[in-house]
């Protein structure tokens, strides 16, 4: 998907119409650590799976360890747009799918 380095838009802090730069989002991955991440106890908690103060060991379905995952084959590319009067980024946009964004001769994958 290409898209242009500069664009004119509305900038909620300098009240006005100003070009805009384009950029990406860094990309960031879940947490292992995380205290929700997929098979961890607290969440098999909250979800039911597993409770009360006996034998825990016992699960009454497979964990969510041992369930088939699909991977997808593209992530979301978030866009920023920093404001060249004042500097700001700005209306990150919810994330387009896509293999990869060429911004002006840039490519983010």
């Amino acid at each position: 998907m290409k898209l242009p380095k500069e664009t004119k838009r509305y900038c909620p802090h300098c009240k006005k119409h100003t070009t805009q730069l384009v950029l990406t989002a860094k990309q960031k991955t879940r947490s292992a650590t995380h205290p929700l991440s997929r098979g961890s106890a607290t969440r098999e908690k909250l979800r039911r799976l597993r409770g009360g103060y006996g034998n825990l060991g016992r699960r009454s379905r497979k964990g969510p360890k041992d369930w088939k995952r699909k991977t997808k084959a593209t992530k979301r590319i978030t866009l920023q747009y920093k404001c060249k009067v004042c500097g700001k980024i700005k209306g990150i946009r919810k994330g387009i799918r896509s293999s990869r964004i060429e911004i002006g001769e840039k490519v983010a994958k």
